[in-house]
């Protein structure tokens, strides 16, 4: 990434400048919550989203695969990578969390299998939700509770340990009562980029947690 004020470069999974006039600024990107979806789920739950046209006057095709498809389908990496880690494959998608500068990476087909994780990382009590949409996840403070998702088909709704049942939105879990767990910072990445940034990162699922 780069920013048009300075054209300084930053870094993707760090945050921190990486070339540029800020190098050295002592700045960073705050870490924000990303969902990484299918068409299909997001506009089932928001059918007021607005799309951007495809046909947008400029050259480049922003049409779906149009510019990394074939990146995305292969196994290989666009690049050398010399750090690695053969815990996953190469191109494996993860969750990630960075909760008090410590890593972790939760693998999406984990995930996919479980639905809902109740963990605790770096003295965070959260609770990871496997997205609707197949695709990707998202986390939420827990706040001692111990979800589990209300049924199969009804993936947008946690039940708790006292069947209280809590909405999964955007911004955070919500009750019935109206109560609100907020939702964490968190995104996707292949796991080879992750691990390049992060060699210490934890693994759920194979780090006996």
């Amino acid at each position: 990434m780069y920013d048009r004020q300075t054209d300084t470069l930053w870094h993707q999974l760090w945050g921190t400048p990486a070339f540029g006039a800020l190098v050295g600024s002592g700045l960073s990107l705050d870490r924000l919550p990303v969902t990484l979806t299918t068409w299909a789920a997001w506009y089932a739950e928001h059918p007021e989203t607005k799309v951007m046209d495809f046909d947008t006057g400029f050259v480049r095709d922003y049409r779906a695969g149009a510019a990394y498809g074939d990146y995305f389908a292969s196994p290989n990496t666009m690049f050398p990578v010399w750090r690695r880690n053969e815990s996953l494959p190469t191109k494996s998608w993860v969750f990630t969390q960075l909760i008090n500068d410590q890593p972790k990476a939760y693998p999406l087909s984990v995930l996919k299998d479980e639905a809902v994780v109740n963990d605790t990382h770096a003295g965070q009590a959260l609770v990871v939700i496997h997205d609707a949409g197949g695709h990707g996840a998202r986390a939420y403070a827990r706040n001692g509770h111990r979800f589990s998702a209300a049924s199969p088909d009804r993936r947008l709704e946690l039940i708790d340990e006292d069947g209280k049942v809590w909405q999964v939105t955007e911004e955070a879990l919500v009750s019935e009562s109206g109560d609100m767990l907020e939702r964490l910072p968190g995104h996707m990445a292949y796991w080879f980029g992750w691990f390049s940034f992060y060699p210490r990162t934890e693994l759920y699922g194979l780090d006996g947690g």
